[in-house]
């Protein structure tokens, strides 16, 4: 009888998760936090069940993209849009104090502008999964801190687009101009379909006329607008989650379509732990044991400026202080596309090797304790318990 080698690695990987996830249950932590840790655990740096991250990543960003889907169907366009002084303004306040807390810094350290620019920019990004994921599980996403959280989050994605062009143009890069006008043309055609959706709020899908009383094709159709409007986005330079969510928004607007929510829910559970299970793979456990100390004290500083910087923002912008103290809690982790940034970095030699790596160990430990620190905000603010989703057990 052949036995697959794969087969052992899959089966002691699932152990490993459900037994940490179990181990963080009794600790009331959310199972983001037990996906990152089983990462760190069967990765190469120490059990290495699996070698190959790069193509545990490339499942992961589909989980990302499903969750962005289902974000999308929860959300109303009409509300996400009354909200654009604080997702747009707020975002762009945002992203300049934190490169100017880090001017302030490298003027300090002695930095080039680039390295100055090039951290700024990684501080500025919030983990878009990390924090939906926490705003679902947690029932909150259609509150008005989800409702913020979600709109800076969505600008964000669009903001990553010149911040790529920016880093490249200073690395000596240089960003053909029909890249940059296919990236405009996509950012308009996305904001256009907010307009819409945002002015309809409900609208009819062709081919569910076409697939009437056959829920199978149905999900298929679905399926083939989540991904094919994602491809599209990605195509044009933008990033695949924003389109996602563009989809999951359109077929929230459709009629008779709250099914595919429940059709989809536990592809989008093992998806979604493969991606953070991906990050915490990413992780050199001996350069995190040989540089401790300082990795623990930037994420410190990083939750507590990011908290502090988003929550000035959005009382600025009229929001109370106890939800800004919150909101910005939820934001103040670093996020994924900021491991994209810190790649231009290295490659344009703005940082060192030694310095990706400890940009990528600070923004690693930084998505393991944001739901901690979420959870410690919470309780300083004396805010209720959150309550449980039931309606997707992850």
């Amino acid at each position: 009888m052949h036995l697959d080698p794969a087969m052992g690695a899959i089966v002691g990987a699932l152990f490993l998760i459900l037994a940490v996830g179990l181990a963080l249950r009794f600790l009331r932590q959310p199972h983001v936090v037990a996906y990152l840790i089983a990462g760190v655990l069967i990765g190469p740096g120490v059990t290495g069940l699996f070698m190959d991250t790069d193509a545990l990543t490339r499942l992961g960003a589909v989980g990302v993209v499903l969750l962005l889907f289902f974000i999308g169907m929860e959300v109303s366009p009409r509300r996400l849009a009354s909200s654009w002084k604080v997702s747009i303004i707020g975002t762009l306040l945002q992203i300049l104090i934190s490169v100017g807390f880090v001017w302030v810094v490298g003027a300090w350290l002695d930095w080039p502008f680039g390295r100055v620019l090039m951290l700024g920019f990684v501080i500025s990004l919030s983990s878009t999964a990390v924090v939906l994921k926490i705003l679902s599980d947690w029932n909150e996403l259609d509150t008005p801190v989800g409702q913020d959280a979600v709109g800076i989050l969505l600008v964000q994605d669009f903001a990553v687009v010149p911040m790529l062009i920016i880093l490249d143009q200073l690395g000596g890069g240089s960003s053909e101009h029909s890249n940059i006008w296919l990236q405009v043309t996509g950012g308009a055609v996305i904001l256009a379909i907010l307009a819409y959706l945002a002015v309809r709020e409900e609208i009819r899908l062709p081919f569910l006329k076409w697939l009437k009383r056959d829920e199978e094709l149905q999900l298929f159709g679905a399926l083939s607008i989540c991904f094919g409007i994602a491809l599209l986005t990605g195509w044009m330079g933008l990033s695949t989650a924003l389109g996602a969510f563009v989809a999951g928004m359109v077929i929230g607007a459709a009629r008779e379509t709250q099914w595919v929510h429940h059709s989809l829910a536990p592809f989008r559970v093992v998806l979604l732990a493969i991606f953070f299970v991906s990050i915490g793979m990413m992780l050199d456990l001996r350069f995190l044991v040989a540089n401790l100390a300082l990795v623990l004290a930037l994420v410190f500083v990083i939750l507590v400026v990011n908290t502090f910087i988003n929550a000035g923002i959005l009382r600025l912008l009229g929001d109370p202080w106890k939800e800004t103290l919150y909101a910005g809690a939820l934001l103040a982790q670093i996020g994924e596309f900021s491991f994209v940034l810190a790649a231009v970095g290295i490659n344009s030699h703005a940082i060192s090797e030694y310095g990706y790596q400890l940009v990528i160990s600070t923004i690693a430990v930084s998505l393991l304790f944001s739901p901690a620190w979420i959870m410690l905000v919470r309780r300083l603010l004396s805010l209720p318990p959150p309550q449980k989703n039931l309606s997707v057990k992850v």
